[in-house]
Formats: C-alpha cells, sequence, structure tokens
C-alpha cells in the first residue's frame, strides 16, 4: 500500500488533519478537549511550531501549523503519542487511538491560508452543531476574535490578524466578517494535488528539488512523487501547430521524464496506446543513436 509522503523543511505550512481509529470518537468529554489543547500547546512551544488555526470535533482534529525548524514529524509524533497515552489511561482503553498516520497537506502560505482559517473554524457549522462559529469554544476562532480567557491562547494571531487591518478591533471584525462570509462556500482543500499539495503552478514547481529525490520510492503515490511535473496540457499546449517530429519529442519527454502513463498520454493526444507505444520505442532508438554518436566524437577528439 502506498505510504502518504512527508515534506519537511523549514518555514513549511500544513494543514493537518487525523481521526479516531475506525472513526471512533476521540473527545469523549471536554476535560478530553481541555486536554488536547493543553498537550498541543506544549507541544508547540517544546518543537517551536507555530499554529494558526486549530478545531476539535468528536472524531477527528484539524490544525494549521508551521514549522521553523523542518521538525512536523517529531511534533505531531510528541503529541499523538502524548494524548493517546492520557486517553486509554483515563478512560480504560487500550490499543491505538488515531488511526493510522496523520494525514499533512503543504500549504502556499499567499494563496490558501486564511481560506483553510476560515474552513476549519466553519466546521462546526456544517456538521450542524452551532449556527454561528463563535458558539462552539473548540476552535480557534474565539482565540482570534479575542473572546476567550488569555490563559488559553495557543495560536499565533499576529500574521492572520494584520491581513485585515492595523487596528486589533478592527482586524479581529474584520475576520469575523470574513469568516461569516465563507459560510456555504465549497473547501479550499478540494484543490489540493495528490491531496498532499495545495497551492498554484509556481508553488508545486518550486518543491521540485525536494521531490525528485523521492522519485524510485515506489511505496509513495505517484502523484505525491511528480506533484511538481507539468501538467500534459500544459505540455501539449498548442498541439495543433506542433509537427510530427515535435509532438513525438513531446510524447516522449512527457513518458520518459515526467512519468506519465503511456494510456494517459494517449487518452490526451486522442492516438492508440498502441501508436504510443511505438512513438516512444523510435524515439528511446534516437537518442541511442545520439548518445553512441556523441560518445564517438567525444574519443576521436582525443586522438
Amino acid at each position: 500500500m502506498a505510504r502518504q509522503l512527508r515534506t519537511e523543511f523549514p518555514g513549511a505550512l500544513y494543514h493537518i488533519y487525523s481521526r479516531g481509529n475506525n472513526k471512533k470518537t476521540i473527545f469523549l468529554e471536554d476535560v478530553d478537549r481541555y486536554k488536547f489543547l493543553r498537550i498541543l500547546n506544549k507541544t508547540l512551544k517544546e518543537c517551536n511550531i507555530l499554529c494558526y488555526g486549530y478545531c476539535i470535533m468528536g472524531t477527528h482534529y484539524h490544525l494549521i501549523l508551521e514549522t521553523p525548524e523542518s521538525n512536523i514529524s517529531r511534533g505531531m509524533h510528541l503529541l499523538h503519542s502524548t494524548y493517546a497515552n492520557y486517553f486509554n489511561t483515563k478512560h480504560d482503553c487500550v490499543g491505538h487511538v488515531f488511526q493510522g498516520r496523520f494525514h499533512s497537506i503543504l500549504v502556499q502560505r499567499e494563496s490558501y491560508l486564511l481560506e483553510l482559517c476560515r474552513y476549519i473554524v466553519l466546521n462546526p457549522l456544517r456538521a450542524g452543531l452551532v449556527k454561528h462559529p463563535g458558539e462552539y469554544k473548540w476552535s480557534s476562532f474565539n482565540e482570534m476574535t479575542g473572546t476567550i480567557e488569555q490563559e488559553h491562547l495557543i495560536i499565533s494571531t499576529q500574521w492572520i490578524l494584520s491581513n485585515f487591518g492595523t487596528e486589533p478591533n478592527e482586524a479581529r471584525k474584520n475576520y469575523l466578517n470574513f469568516v461569516l462570509e465563507g459560510i456555504g462556500k465549497p473547501s479550499p482543500l478540494s484543490h489540493a494535488v495528490a491531496n498532499t499539495f495545495l497551492g498554484n503552478r509556481e508553488f508545486l514547481s518550486s518543491l521540485e528539488s525536494i521531490l525528485k529525490p523521492v522519485i524510485n520510492r515506489k511505496r509513495i503515490a505517484r502523484e505525491q512523487r511528480y506533484a511538481y511535473r507539468p501538467t500534459l496540457s500544459e505540455l501539449f499546449e498548442r498541439s495543433e501547430c506542433f509537427t510530427k517530429v515535435f509532438r513525438n519529442k513531446i510524447i516522449f519527454q512527457a513518458y520518459s521524464a515526467y512519468a506519465y502513463r503511456q494510456v494517459d498520454i494517449a487518452r490526451h493526444v486522442k492516438l492508440h496506446c498502441v501508436t504510443i507505444n511505438k512513438i516512444i520505442k523510435a524515439e528511446r532508438s534516437k537518442c541511442v543513436i545520439e548518445h553512441s554518436s556523441l560518445t564517438l566524437n567525444a574519443k576521436n577528439a582525443k586522438f
């Protein structure tokens, strides 16, 4: 079974979520939620991780985290193991509390951070638990709007609020209106590539140096290993202007350099799979001949 790719680097921003094992409830009482927040607060301080938003539901939770020190796996291991030990001891349970590994989506700050912070605090409304985000005390909404006791503050409010005004009260009011305007809007997570990366084409391209070393890790899903690659539409842009020779070179590039499947290439260029296979074999032979010719010329040049 393919595993999710863990992409870690200084300054990485993530949407994190995790569910209870077998979708079971992992927050049975308010005291469990308070305990989770205290453990989260301690983890953030110990690992130097920034939190821009959270929402604790019954069977799962959402976090928006930034890692200045490239340590998301360490931080999440500490959070999960500490809470699991607490939960099993308090409720006389054994076994896994969380369902597998935590899920993370690497996020482009400029395009999606604010949208995600709004999306997660509206979870209780979508679930029908409350009619206003301020009625739910287990999300970061009330911390952001300043209506919660100071001792419980665990999120970094400065960057978020700076997008809504320079005066604190005005910024909080504008933030509140921004959240309410998001009611009924589609999830920004629907734009995630391979359910792992959330950002525009430039953002994905910037990850190429990070993702290339994992290309040959077959246990990681192909869509994640090659998330930075251009789409087939981008590769074959203005294909009606191509000669067959140039088109065939692009077909070979799509297959050899970007690991697109022959069936997907065939579907895109509206050719039979057998034809695509023949083109790829022919282009590979040309490459071998060109390489041999260059090698021979280089040897002759020495003499």
